[in-house]
């Protein structure tokens, strides 16, 4: 579960990051887009890189549901034979630990309708672009199709909603990782605390600056 959960915690990170190039304009991103799906041509075919990386994840969410689920039903078998260690827990971190299973059902969720909407743009706003030949050269609209979204209010609603969600998550997942991946030594773990919190901090805040900026029109 740590494994999967640090792959997806790097994932959503790097997605983030590739996702502020919005505030550097329609062709940054756009372009971005393209190069996510020509990355390794001519060693691998077009958009073979994307469809790696969709199987890692895949394979990775599986298996932290799974882990997930069976961590639970030990949990709930061991019953009053559970034991604590003693100390003082924060009402945070109480309450992210609590909410893990539903934080996670809302996410995956999102990640439902965030492929319904940006991705296959079945759910996506009027006038969603699918990629299209122009000029002889494949053009991808992922700007368009962005500011298009989240200009619509319960969208971009959802979207924040859903990162805050993700952001209690990450951060109790960020404080379980360092403890299941054997980090022992009381700085060390201070550290992987600091760095794995500013990371959560960073997708949620990275990721709530773009609908919030789109509805200002700061970006349009």
């Amino acid at each position: 579960m740590a494994v999967s959960g640090s792959v997806l915690m790097a994932f959503v990170f790097v997605h983030m990051v590739g996702n502020l190039k919005v505030f550097l304009g329609r062709d940054e991103l756009n372009h971005y887009a393209a190069f996510l799906r020509e990355f390794g041509v001519p060693l691998m075919p077009h958009g073979w890189f994307l469809w790696i990386v969709r199987v890692l994840l895949t394979v990775c969410v599986v298996t932290h549901m799974a882990s997930a689920a069976v961590l639970t039903s030990r949990a709930r078998a061991a019953g009053r034979n559970r034991t604590t260690r003693g100390h003082q827990v924060s009402w945070w971190r109480s309450f992210t630990s609590r909410t893990m299973a539903v934080s996670g059902v809302v996410i995956t969720a999102f990640v439902g309708f965030h492929l319904l909407d940006l991705t296959l743009g079945v759910a996506a706003a009027d006038g969603f672009r699918h990629p299209a030949t122009v000029d002889g050269a494949t053009a991808y609209f992922a700007y368009e199709n962005l500011v298009g979204s989240f200009q619509r209010p319960a969208a971009a609603a959802l979207y924040v909603l859903a990162m805050l969600v993700l952001g209690a998550h990450l951060s109790h997942g960020s404080w379980s990782v360092i403890h299941d991946l054997g980090v022992t030594g009381a700085r060390a773990r201070r550290t992987a605390l600091i760095v794995l919190s500013v990371v959560a901090a960073a997708v949620v805040v990275g990721n709530v600056s773009i609908p919030l900026a789109v509805q200002a029109g700061w970006v349009s």
